[in-house]
């Protein structure tokens, strides 16, 4: 048997667990409250015949308890769900709560009228479009800037340290052994070789020209005459004229070993510039005690 006065003393003066005691008031957890307050009239526990709406993912429904199923605890709450019109909703709660008292329908018309405006007031903030604050922990900001830190002490390190072992390469004071990676010294090759590709090339665009052009053409086509006159013509040439010719052919084949001469100096020297600078790499086998000597 259920007795409503005696399970109120009970809740009120010792213990429950439901009461939440602040500096305003004293105030109830229990789901099923309609105020959230704690007094006899909106104790769920301590009235036998209660009724109150809850909210299942946007969804409301008028959860009713009378004294006819105290017996049964897993059928305890009738549940009816409420149409999201808010007319309809009130027309349906006077419907089922028709003989109720109507101090407690009144406080359930009010439960539902403010969670119709919660649930309006959502669904406005869902669409408006707002900026999401992140937040990241000092610790991880401490522990990137050192990391930062690190990574550029040794990245200036690594360059210097290669740049130093290059400047000392070329000085040439690795004369003797040296050994390195080979795709580090492929690299070094191979600037070496553009480098040398580069002033050759700077090189060749300086060039000098005899500006003897008409008097060339002049004996080209005296020659020719003189062929032609030789050819035409069966008489006999005079000493003099013979003497010319012979003259201007000395004077061609000057200039012909002169400008070849003057060729074989440039490819000499294009030769020179193009040798690489050859590193003698000694490999050392410690089981036989042998050396081997690569040349590149």
């Amino acid at each position: 048997m259920q007795h409503d006065e005696v399970i109120w003393q009970v809740i009120r003066h010792k213990h429950c667990s439901f009461m939440s005691k602040i500096t305003t008031g004293i105030f109830c957890r229990n789901p099923y409250n309609v105020t959230g307050i704690c007094n006899r009239s909106s104790c769920p526990l301590a009235n036998s015949r209660y009724a109150t709406i809850r909210d299942h993912d946007g969804v409301f429904y008028l959860y009713m308890k009378t004294i006819e199923r105290a017996h049964k605890p897993n059928d305890l709450w009738e549940r009816v769900k409420l149409p999201r019109n808010y007319e309809k909703a009130l027309e349906l709660i006077d419907k089922h709560l028709m003989y109720w008292p109507k101090l407690l329908v009144h406080k359930i018309k009010q439960r539902l009228t403010k969670m119709t405006q919660m649930r309006i007031r959502m669904r406005k903030l869902a669409l408006k479009t707002r900026e999401k604050i992140m937040t990241t922990p000092r610790k991880e900001k401490k522990r990137e800037a050192r990391r930062e830190e690190k990574a550029e002490k040794a990245a200036v390190l690594d360059k210097a340290i290669e740049k130093e072992l290059l400047a000392r390469l070329e000085n040439g004071i690795y004369d003797g052994i040296y050994n390195l990676p080979f795709n580090k010294f492929l690299q070094t090759l191979d600037t070496d070789e553009l480098q040398a590709e580069d002033e050759n090339e700077e090189e060749s665009e300086v060039e000098y020209v005899e500006g003897n052009f008409e008097l060339e053409e002049e004996d080209d086509i005296e020659d020719l005459g003189m062929k032609d006159y030789h050819i035409s013509n069966d008489e006999e040439v005079d000493d003099d004229e013979i003497d010319e010719v012979n003259a201007v052919e000395e004077q061609r084949v000057r200039r012909k070993s002169k400008s070849a001469h003057e060729k074989s100096e440039k490819d000499e020297l294009g030769k020179k510039l193009k040798k690489r600078p050859r590193i003698h790499v000694e490999v050392e086998h410690e089981e036989g005690g042998e050396r081997q000597k690569v040349t590149f």
